[in-house]
């Protein structure tokens, strides 16, 4: 499923992408392209590219305030009030945060040498036999706490690994497969709060798409159906921005298989031509080899680029059938409006735009690849949409193996006619 002849803007773009970052290796920007390591390795010989490479201690207990000489009933009482007020003096810095509970336990343990744990007990409102069980069970929450400590460093790789953009259902997802073991999503979760490990979360979208009510448009064949039965039927098509420092854009334009959220084709201009439309179409030409019969559902485009005739023309000669969302309504094309947002929230990550152009395109060229061969959806069971299409093609082939193995190869076996 992944290209043999690679452009060669892909193979500039490429090392490009590995030379602008200093601490990633070869074989983590491959990865992340869907490509061989030794291939971008060649990729970089070739172009010649090198890169540089107090403990504080505790004040000691203060003894009770000396007592005065009074009569034998009034000094005991005194002690006694004495002390209480002592211990709750000392038990104060146990309840600046955290399990109320648990710090009263944690009290009653660093106290009960010089009060005694009934006494203790008695005066913070605790169980004894609580305190015991707590106490008992001190060396299985130590074990616990070892290993939530041991999953947070995994989490944290994971979360590294996805660049910051994870949250706690993917990387639960990624560690079940990794490690082979069933981890607890919400046990994920509450270590990463533990930890202020934080997924991209997503902001409120910008409209960027303004249709024009006089264009020409082809009817709606998608019906906000946002889905499909097999990969290579149904696509949407969209375009959006990349802000540039000082007022300036880029453009993407982006074309998705509905089946495999699968991203087949798009191009990056500095224009709204509808040549860029047409250029994305052609490159999802190129990564299926034929979109015959396939529908091809857009809005108008933002300067009318899908009631184009150029692009009418791209259509037809690859032989898709045109389909458009109502006028003005994000909601007919509302995947699309999706991975625009998504792509935008993953790579920005909180800034506004981008220092440069050259710098948006390779955040872009990292991006969209590693959309396909590394990121999880939701959509298509925490699968990425190459692997969701290699397990579908399996699936296809053991459902519909012919009879006669040789058939498969165009062979005709012994005895048949």
């Amino acid at each position: 499923m992944v290209m043999k002849n690679y452009p060669s803007q892909f193979k500039a773009d490429a090392v490009a992408l590995y030379e602008s970052r200093p601490e990633a290796t070869i074989r983590s920007v491959a990865a992340d392209l869907g490509i061989n390591p030794e291939t971008l390795r060649n990729w970089v010989r070739a172009a010649g590219v090198s890169r540089p490479r107090g403990r504080r201690t505790q004040e000691p207990a203060q003894a009770p305030a000396p007592l005065e000489a009074e009569n034998a009933v009034l000094r005991k009482k005194v002690r006694e009030l004495e002390e209480e007020r002592e211990i709750l003096r000392k038990a104060a810095k146990y309840f600046a945060g955290g399990d109320a509970l648990v710090n009263r336990f944690q009290c009653v343990a660093y106290l009960q040498r010089r009060y005694g744990v009934k006494r203790l007990c008695s005066i913070l409102g605790v169980s004894r036999s609580s305190f015991y069980y707590w106490r008992r069970t001190a060396a299985d929450r130590a074990a616990r706490q070892a290993a939530d400590a041991k999953l947070a460093a995994r989490i944290q790789a994971v979360h590294q690994e996805s660049d910051g953009t994870y949250g706690a259902p993917r990387i639960t997802v990624e560690l079940r497969e990794e490690n082979g073991v069933a981890v607890n999503h919400k046990r994920v979760a509450r270590i990463m709060r533990a930890s202020g490990i934080e997924g991209v979360r997503l902001r409120r979208r910008h409209r960027t798409t303004v249709s024009d009510p006089a264009a020409v448009k082809a009817p709606d064949l998608i019906g906000r159906d946002f889905t499909a039965d097999r990969p290579n039927t149904k696509y949407v098509g969209d375009i959006t921005y990349l802000p540039i420092e000082g007022g300036r854009f880029c453009y993407l334009s982006t074309v998705i298989d509905l089946a495999s959220r699968r991203l087949v084709g798009w191009a990056i201009a500095d224009h709204m031509r509808a040549d860029l439309v047409t250029d994305a179409l052609a490159a999802a030409v190129r990564t299926r080899g034929s979109l015959s019969g396939s529908i091809m559902h857009t809005d108008h485009g933002a300067r009318a680029q899908y009631t184009s005739r150029i692009f009418a023309e791209a259509c037809r000669s690859a032989g898709v059938r045109r389909s458009m969302s109502t006028v003005g309504s994000s909601a007919d094309n509302a995947l699309a409006e999706s991975f625009n947002a998504t792509f935008k929230r993953e790579t920005l990550r909180g800034r506004k735009s981008w220092p440069t152009e050259h710098e948006a395109r390779l955040d872009a060229f990292r991006w969209l690849n590693r959309y396909n061969t590394r990121r999880r959806h939701s959509h298509l069971g925490q699968q990425s949409p190459i692997a969701f299409e290699n397990a579908h093609h399996r699936t296809q082939l053991r459902w519909h193996k012919p009879h006669n193995p040789c058939s498969v190869f165009g062979v005709k076996a012994p005895g048949v006619r």
